[in-house]
């Protein structure tokens, strides 16, 4: 009885119109798990990441918080995540796009005023308190 594999497995050094072999081609770094896939997976995600902030830099300077607004914020302790402050900015777009210069940003954390044609917050008051108030000086409303 013979014993040993039952496939026959050719060796093949190089395929005919190929590069070279696999190891070959590896050592080199021709191939994306050479050793160039290192640097170029850091360059991709620091891209990604620099790309993110630059994102959320453009919405912080399109959207301002007053003194007093910031001051709201800190002592209610409310914060905004970047994915809000972009929706926040938008619902201010809608809100200049029909002639609104002052609105009501409704949010699920927050109510704001907001003075449009400045895109500055004015102030900000916790959605656990705004029962029983009443919000003048406004010419709109936006829900985000």
């Amino acid at each position: 009885m013979k014993t040993g594999s039952p496939i026959l497995v050719p060796q093949i050094s190089r395929l005919p119109g190929s590069q070279g072999t696999l190891e070959s081609r590896l050592k080199k770094g021709d191939l994306v798990g050479g050793e160039d896939f290192g640097p170029l997976l850091e360059q991709a995600l620091s891209s990604k990441a620099t790309d993110e902030k630059k994102d959320l830099a453009q919405i912080g300077s399109r959207l301002k918080f007053s003194a007093h607004a910031a001051q709201r914020l800190r002592d209610r302790q409310i914060q905004f995540d970047p994915d809000m402050l972009l929706r926040m900015s938008d619902a201010i777009d809608k809100a200049d796009a029909k002639g609104v210069q002052d609105t009501l940003v409704l949010t699920d954390k927050a109510a704001l005023i907001v003075s449009v044609p400045n895109r500055t917050v004015i102030t900000a008051m916790d959605r656990d308190n705004l029962t029983g108030n009443v919000f003048t000086n406004i010419d709109g409303a936006v829900i985000v």
